[in-house]
């Protein structure tokens, strides 16, 4: 017989969250597939369509994307016509990445598909739910993330 550990104190709250992702993902999945975006391309548009144009690191951080997978993933999306890359006016060194018309379209074409999902978590879950899971990842992260020193 196996040489059972003693159990954690706690849940496996990193993969929990993770099932969670999926767990939602798996609605979301089929009206990315249907506007021939993957997963990463659409949290990089969805993040520009939001904050507006932003450096390729602000991106990686914001997305949670590799930089050498971005950079690979930035060339193919302005290929496609969805990015464009401009330099800084404050700084010729760096770029700054934005949507372009062809990518505003897509995402206009996207939102009432997306709405209507999010509608549907609501209604199955309750908005009460759904607005206390946003406030409080919001709330662990920013707890999280805070310098103790504080």
């Amino acid at each position: 017989m196996a040489n059972m550990s003693p159990s954690f104190h706690h849940r496996n709250l990193p993969h929990l969250l993770l099932y969670a992702r999926e767990t939602l993902m798996a609605h979301f999945r089929p009206i990315l597939h249907a506007a021939g975006v993957t997963e990463q391309q659409w949290r990089v548009l969805r993040t520009l369509s939001e904050v507006g144009a932003m450096e390729p690191n602000q991106i990686a951080r914001s997305c949670q994307i590799l930089s050498p997978s971005l950079t690979r993933m930035l060339a193919g999306m302005e290929e496609q016509g969805l990015i464009k890359r401009v330099r800084s006016n404050a700084d010729q060194r760096r770029q700054e990445i934005s949507l372009t018309p062809k990518s505003n379209k897509l995402i206009d074409r996207m939102r009432p598909q997306v709405d209507a999902k999010y509608q549907e978590i609501e209604d199955r879950i309750g908005k009460e739910l759904l607005d206390r899971l946003y406030a409080d990842v919001d709330a662990m992260v920013d707890l999280i993330k805070r310098d103790p020193a504080e």
